[in-house]
């Protein structure tokens, strides 16, 4: 994030001597994802962050492989992925390569027992279903519905959930996950045509200390194994904390649409980008204007990317008979474009209601076992029907 953050006590300088009321020297810790080049923050704790008093053995949880090369149209049903109490074990991948993860979380708890820290991957967390609160030593990060949740890698974290209903797109992105460049300034500030800015973010808040000593179970993802490590204070034991590198979260609904007299390219819907994808909001927009326009997508061909959209709520314009939750992915090789219908329909029209998530690898994917139980049989064949 460019917005720079500061909660509870800090010293007026960086790594100089900061002791409590009681002459205790408090622990100065750099958080940063990309060493000392990149984004960072300092974070003050009460007591020593390395205060481990076991470590279990890991549990092996890397995707297994359905599909290794595909250059076929396929499409599954994210919504039929059974409920699962426990948040990790609720977490299926459908598609990853070398960059990323991409899955569906179904959990129908809240995190009580154990915390999580993700230390690979940056998380974007996209609530479908669902409501609560994702609790992290920075503060708290209040989510809802259509609410994108970005958590850098290394944060430990509990995610609260008010009902047992729960429905997460979740991305694990082996890069820092970015607001596009092209909407900031070279200081970072969101630019005059973004179609968002600094004031949508909901940002961290109710910042606590949590001065707690017993056993504090944190799971610690790394490399595709899980490790259970058993900690002697508790991980939200910050007594204050500044800097760029923190949890945050961007509703879908504040994205602002960008359109035109006649249709716009995809770049116009981008909401983040990593190393090699980006991703795109898909929202209620007017429908391009010029008197002769085709507000429907012409055909393309992907040559260069992957094309996953994830479908949230609404009637999509260019596909027939698609339901929330559900995934097309459409590799790189290969044309695509609406299906059959969806051009005529669409001309005359004077707005749209769709939903959608947008992720486009630049790398190809490779499919889980876990996606092939929810595909959706022939997708490729649905251009042959009207």
């Amino acid at each position: 994030m460019s917005i720079y953050q500061k909660h509870g006590k800090i010293p007026r300088k960086r790594h100089i001597v900061f002791r409590s009321e009681k002459g205790e020297l408090y622990h100065e810790e750099l958080f940063g994802t990309e060493g000392f080049s990149g984004n960072s923050s300092l974070l003050y704790h009460v007591n020593l962050p390395t205060l481990v008093k076991d470590v279990g053995q890991p549990i092996n949880i890397r995707p297994t492989v359905g599909i290794d090369e595909n250059l076929i149209a396929l499409s599954f049903m994210g919504f039929e992925v059974e409920p699962i109490e426990d948040y990790i074990e609720s977490r299926k991948v459908f598609f990853f390569n070398n960059d990323m993860q991409i899955g569906i979380a179904t959990p129908s708890k809240s995190m009580d027992s154990y915390f999580f820290k993700n230390g690979d991957s940056d998380e974007m967390l996209f609530i479908h279903k669902g409501s609560g609160r994702c609790k992290t030593a920075y503060g708290t990060i209040d989510f809802e519905y259509g609410d994108y949740v970005i958590i850098p890698r290394g944060t430990v974290y509990k995610l609260e959930f008010d009902t047992n209903e729960n429905k997460i797109l979740f991305i694990e992105s082996n890069s820092p996950i970015r607001t596009p460049k092209r909407y900031r300034n070279e200081f970072g500030q969101m630019l005059e045509h973004s179609p968002f800015c600094e004031r949508d973010f909901k940002l961290p808040h109710s910042f606590e200390t949590r001065n707690e000593k017993g056993d504090f179970k944190i799971m610690v993802k790394k490399r595709g194994l899980l490790y259970p490590y058993t900690y002697a204070t508790h991980p939200f034991d910050l007594i204050g904390w500044d800097g760029y590198v923190y949890p945050y979260a961007f509703s879908i609904f504040d994205f602002e649409p960008i359109t035109g007299r006649i249709h716009m390219p995809p770049p116009i819907h981008q909401q983040f980008e990593g190393t090699n994808f980006v991703i795109c909001s898909f929202v209620p927009r007017m429908y391009d204007y010029h008197p002769e326009a085709i507000p429907a997508p012409y055909h393309h061909s992907n040559i260069d990317s992957e094309e996953i959209l994830y479908y949230v709520d609404g009637d999509f314009m260019s596909r027939n008979n698609i339901k929330a939750g559900q995934f097309t992915i459409h590799p790189a090789g290969v044309p695509h474009g609406p299906h059959p219908g969806a051009i005529e329909r669409s001309i005359g029209q004077k707005e749209t209601k769709e939903l959608a998530v947008m992720i486009d690898p630049f790398n190809p994917l490779k499919i889980t076992t876990d996606a092939l139980k929810y595909e959706v049989k022939d997708y490729y064949k649905s251009w042959l029907v009207k």
